[in-house]
């Protein structure tokens, strides 16, 4: 049995990731900070493993080392894959310090646990499409010259840049993947594809009756979250270590999404939707096309979900969860 640690597992890919492996036999060590926020909230997305015999949950900060250092020396896992961040562009501006320490401090604690306490550990780091930033030279992939325009962007691409250092200097197999935006039900409230899909499911419902957005013209690669953490573990799994990109080949804009959505749930976007300038970046970021025909060609990789069925399945997810919330708060008036 092979053992993994994922850091960041309470997030959607930290989540799909380890229903993937649980799959494939591992034992998971998933890791989750502490936080003033409550635990039944922050862990929703693995409520299901809570359970299992082959996942164990343990409390660490990535921004201590001690932390990471004790959890390689106790599990001696097969494989690392580094999901925690602080995960929001918008939010990186605010927290601009903080944000660096857990985007690039991490990557870089867990490395150095590695390479003391075991080389042999497979070594995966999520890297960002937002490293390519104002660039719009398309499709982005591995030769496109970076351009990052976020204080997240600049902590992940330092993080990207020491995963190929330690790779090269030590000869540890350590792999990055720039994933474009990747999405799901389980995608935090707080990303674009995630409000529009709860706040169209509120309205339906008559919670609602009003979204407000900001830039509508951003173009971004959309793909399923299920079908990229597939690619995180092939890439562990190939002989060589290297890095990838992974998207899906195609862009749509944030309009597109939303008009889709919208579309789909049989509303009108002039009667709900407001353009709010508070929701607009300092520095936008125009337009992501990722570039996946080395992870196609090299792994193998293709992405099962289209753009059309990730939106339907995040509306559709919403409307449940916002149906029962309903149904509960009126049987509980009752």
């Amino acid at each position: 049995m092979k053992t993994a640690i994922i850091t960041g597992v309470t997030g959607q890919d930290g989540s799909y990731l380890s229903d993937l492996l649980i799959d494939k036999g591992y034992k998971v060590i998933g890791t989750y900070r502490r936080t003033v926020s409550d635990f039944e909230n922050k862990c929703q997305n693995i409520t299901h493993l809570l359970d299992d015999g082959n996942f164990i949950l343990e409390e660490a900060d990535v921004t201590d080392s001690s932390s990471l250092y004790r959890l390689i020396s106790e599990y001696q896992p097969d494989e690392y894959y580094n999901l925690a961040a602080q995960s929001h562009v918008g939010t990186s501006f605010k927290t601009p310090v903080s944000t660096t320490e857990i985007n690039m401090m991490g990557c870089l604690y867990a490395l150095e646990a590695i390479r003391l306490q075991k080389p042999s550990c497979k070594f995966y780091q999520a890297s960002t499409s937002e490293m390519f930033g104002d660039n719009t030279q398309c499709p982005q992939g591995l030769d496109t010259h970076f351009s990052p325009v976020s204080p997240y962007a600049c902590a992940k691409l330092a993080a990207h840049h020491m995963v190929s250092t330690y790779r090269k200097s030590y000869g540890i197999y350590a792999c990055s993947g720039i994933l474009f935006n990747h999405e799901s039900p389980r995608r935090g409230e707080n990303f674009v594809t995630r409000k529009i899909t709860k706040a169209a499911a509120r309205i339906k419902l008559g919670l609602q009756d009003e979204l407000r957005l900001g830039n509508l013209s951003a173009q971004r690669d959309w793909g399923h979250a299920a079908d990229y953490v597939k690619g995180m573990w092939m890439m562990l799994q190939h002989e060589v270590a290297d890095d990838y990109v992974l998207a899906t080949g195609k862009t749509n804009s944030v309009q597109e999404f939303l008009e889709y959505v919208f579309d789909y749930a049989g509303l009108d976007i002039k009667d709900h939707v407001v353009i709010d300038p508070k929701f607009y970046r300092p520095c936008e970021v125009p337009k992501l096309w990722g570039d996946p025909s080395k992870m196609m060609k090299t792994l193998g990789w293709v992405p099962e979900y289209d753009f059309e069925e990730l939106a339907m399945e995040m509306y559709e997810q919403d409307l449940k969860k916002q149906y029962f919330k309903l149904n509960k708060t009126i049987d509980s008036n009752v």
